[in-house]
């Protein structure tokens, strides 16, 4: 197959995936494509199976030189790409089995407010904060990227700020409104995620998007940005609050673990931690676990008691917090999702058929 007629192909099944409201596409040697819809993949069998050969020229027709070389050394590389109807998907390549093989998700043009995503509202309240930092946690493909495009797009409309994202690659594109928004990606604006973020110290930045806490240097910058005046939002693959907490803590060596905490506790303004679920009837629906930075919070955190945090955002629902557990019970009652599919994603299955059986 040319590789002209390979682009065009791939053209076709990113806009298929657009009109099924598909979430991704997979191309892998031996296979025919695959979609994912509503967290299922389907197999497109009628189209023919992909060679090894036809992947070696999509990423020939993919990549600029540079990208690559890093492909080469690497073995995987992070790019995205966008479609005649300027649909934009996020793209990893890597090798499996000695072929190639490619992995593309759906990025919506719309940024959509919390409400329509069905996240609780009191997140924004979040970023009526001027410093601090905000933590989306969860599994990779849970909706992380799409609630913080909500959180810079409000930010956006109803402020007048400096907003600087640090992403690998660049998802939602946001366009300046009220605020001044620059977008940096790593590999073509930025070597990595510290030395974007340390950057940012020198930019007059007021507000920043880091998409993804990997590495000690970058939470500490983190940490630290948020105790000097600035309002910083990352992202972190972690199941809920406490682990995301203790996961920070973690990073850190020993002898500096205590200090964090302290910084921590001063400088956390919440928690956002969320699941995505087949929706009953089709779709899917967020589960999502709130934790609000209380003066209870900061003293759990502060005196290493962070076990302690659920039962803290157990009986501080007037305050907007709830667990994960009982988001998943409340979708449950609510004939959202089946109770197969919850009972998957609770942290805890006991405590969770407790509150599915409270009235």
């Amino acid at each position: 197959m040319k590789e002209s007629q390979l682009a065009q192909k791939l053209k076709k099944h990113l806009a298929n995936v657009v009109q099924n409201n598909g979430s991704d596409l997979h191309l892998s040697v031996g296979d025919y494509p695959i979609m994912r819809i509503d967290g299922v993949l389907y197999r497109l069998s009628k189209e023919a199976i992909i060679s090894h050969d036809d992947m070696i020229s999509l990423s020939e027709s993919l990549l600029s030189e540079k990208q690559m070389k890093i492909f080469e050394k690497t073995m995987h590389i992070d790019f995205s790409i966008e479609i005649d109807s300027q649909d934009r998907f996020r793209a990893n390549m890597f090798h499996q089995k000695g072929n190639i093989s490619l992995a593309l998700r759906y990025i919506p043009k719309e940024i959509r407010p919390l409400e329509e995503l069905g996240i609780p509202e009191v997140v924004y309240d979040f970023i009526k904060r001027t410093q601090g930092l905000i933590l989306l946690t969860g599994p990779t493909g849970h909706g992380k990227s799409t609630t913080l495009a909500a959180l810079i797009n409000y930010i956006n409309h109803n402020r007048q700020e400096h907003v600087i994202t640090i992403e690998d690659p660049i998802e939602y594109l946001h366009h300046s409104d009220q605020c001044l928004i620059e977008q940096r990606e790593i590999g073509k604006d930025a070597n990595n995620f510290h030395e974007a973020l340390t950057a940012c110290f020198r930019e007059d930045v007021d507000v920043v998007l880091v998409g993804e806490m990997r590495d000690l240097e970058t939470i500490s910058t983190a940490i630290t940005a948020a105790e000097t005046g600035h309002l910083i939002m990352g992202t972190l693959h972690t199941n809920d609050s406490v682990q995301t907490v203790d996961r920070i803590i973690d990073v850190f060596p020993a002898y500096q673990q205590n200090q964090i905490r302290f910084q921590l506790a001063n400088v956390l303004l919440g928690v956002v931690s969320q699941r995505l679920l087949r929706k009953i009837g089709g779709g899917r629906v967020p589960a999502v676990e709130v934790l609000i930075k209380n003066r209870a919070v900061e003293n759990l955190i502060r005196q290493n008691q962070t076990h302690q945090i659920g039962v803290t955002i157990e009986t501080s629902l007037e305050d907007g917090m709830i667990g994960i557990n009982r988001a998943l019970a409340n979708l449950v009652k609510e004939g959202q999702v089946s109770l197969e599919d919850a009972e998957m994603y609770a942290t805890d299955v006991n405590s969770f058929r407790m509150l599915l059986e409270a009235v």
